[in-house]
């Protein structure tokens, strides 16, 4: 297929234990599951980072934006204390099934030829790629997707159900004959997962309207209720399901050099030192220590 395979692979790790989806192929490299950090002694923490690095070499901790607070500090934490640029801390803006699907891909690029700074930089474009939205019975307490004041008063009529979609266009629409929503226009695979609402219209309308290729049933995440501000959803996703058309993806960007770590990157923004990449004009050829540190 044109790719091969690294004997080490760069550690993608997730914050829970539904976060970390099946295998979709042979290929995909187990998740590593960092659960509960927010409640274990500081020094644990660090001890299990520290390992894995020592083991992989680098590591990419997939994160929701609805995660506690408090798991995202101990995340800068254990970065800060361990003074390491081989952790990469990635929390892009996706529901937590989205984000559940971009960390299952990059654990199947994981398993290919590719550099960790490009690994981890893949993340940020495949994200483009993903779909993500869900059906819900109330929007009264959606605040990650605009919602009209219309929406918000049909919300309390009983048997009321939207469609929404959070990504990667914001879309709502009250469900009933001839709604419909803009979905992917190139093949997908979809998952979906059933919280406290009963439905086909998800696995039957949407699907077929978004012809998606395959479609298969998962748990629903733990922060779902959360990000979607109802328990009362059935959440789902599309995504590019095949490694080759991943690998192709990702190495038919342009790579670039970080001017502060020296790691491989793509795109402007190097996803473990958080450096952006300087404007021609406005790059001098001072000691890097000379430099102002990048934030972050």
């Amino acid at each position: 297929m044109g790719y091969g395979e690294l004997r080490v692979p760069t550690a993608i790790a997730v914050t829970s234990a539904d976060m970390a989806l099946p295998p979709h192929d042979e290929r995909t490299v187990p998740a590593v599951v960092l659960a509960d950090l927010d409640r274990q002694p500081l020094d644990h923490s660090l001890a299990a980072v520290q390992s894995l690095i020592d083991q992989h070499g680098h590591v990419v901790v997939v994160y929701s934006q609805a995660v506690p607070a408090s798991v995202e500090q101990r995340l800068r934490t254990v970065r800060s204390l361990l003074e390491s640029d081989r952790i990469a801390l990635f929390r892009p803006d996706l529901p937590p099934l989205g984000l559940a699907a971009l960390a299952r891909q990059l654990r199947q690029l994981a398993s290919c030829d590719l550099s960790p700074g490009v690994l981890a930089s893949a993340g940020r474009l495949l994200t483009h790629y993903i779909h993500a939205g869900a059906l819900l019975g109330s929007v009264t307490k959606l605040d990650r997707v605009p919602v009209d004041l219309k929406a918000h008063a049909k919300s309390w009529v009983p048997g009321s159900q939207f469609g929404v979609v959070a990504h990667p266009q914001p879309q709502l629409v009250r469900i009933g004959p001839g709604a419909t929503l803009a979905g992917p226009e190139f093949a997908t695979s979809m998952l979906v997962a059933k919280g406290q609402l009963q439905s086909d219209w998800v696995s039957q309308t949407l699907a077929k309207a978004w012809s998606v290729q395959g479609l298969r049933e998962v748990p629903l995440p733990a922060e779902s209720p959360e990000w979607w501000g109802t328990g009362r959803l059935i959440e789902f996703c599309t995504f590019l399901p095949d490694l080759s058309v991943l690998y192709q993806l990702v190495t038919s960007v342009r790579q670039n050099i970080c001017h502060w770590c020296g790691i491989d990157v793509i795109g402007d923004r190097c996803v473990f030192c958080s450096a952006t990449a300087p404007e021609p004009s406005a790059y001098d050829n001072r000691p890097v220590y000379q430099r102002q540190l990048p934030a972050g």
